[in-house]
């Protein structure tokens, strides 16, 4: 980086630019979306418990009409018994609620995670080449209207 650059731009904690993104987000994202965004913004975690233990967890947001599941595990011991199925339900009931009228998520293409939401009813909305590890990945969308 040239002397100029390394004089203007500073690396700092996540933390620190939250308050600048957060205090410009609606001129932001009116400018990236050409049209004024009223963006209303939640984040949800649900997890599934099996015998007083956290089976599993899953981390999503909604945003204006859209649900996009960001994480969801399901510890090893507790797979296949139906932890991701239901908390996946709980997703789009609550998605559902908030009158979005679509779900959607990444995982690698070919990967047992897909396999797994392809057979909870998503489907294939696109394909990233090489996007996380150098691996395509596969956007999965579930319509929910």
């Amino acid at each position: 980086m040239s002397e100029a650059h390394e004089e203007r731009v500073a690396v700092v904690r996540p933390a620190q630019v939250q308050r600048f993104f957060a205090a410009r987000r609606a001129e932001a994202d009116s400018t990236l979306w050409g049209f004024r965004v009223v963006w209303h913004e939640q984040l949800h975690a649900l997890e599934a418990r099996e015998g007083g233990e956290v089976a599993g967890a899953v981390l999503f947001e909604i945003a204006a009409s859209l649900a996009r599941v960001q994480r969801l595990v399901v510890a090893p011991e507790f797979r296949r018994r139906g932890h991701g199925r239901a908390l996946l339900a709980r997703v789009e009931e609550i998605a559902n609620y908030y009158n979005c009228h679509k779900v959607t998520l990444e995982a690698p293409k070919g990967s047992s995670a897909e396999a797994f939401f392809l057979a909870c009813g998503y489907r294939v909305e696109a394909t990233l080449p090489q996007h996380t590890f150098k691996l395509d990945v596969d956007v999965l969308r579930k319509f929910l209207l």
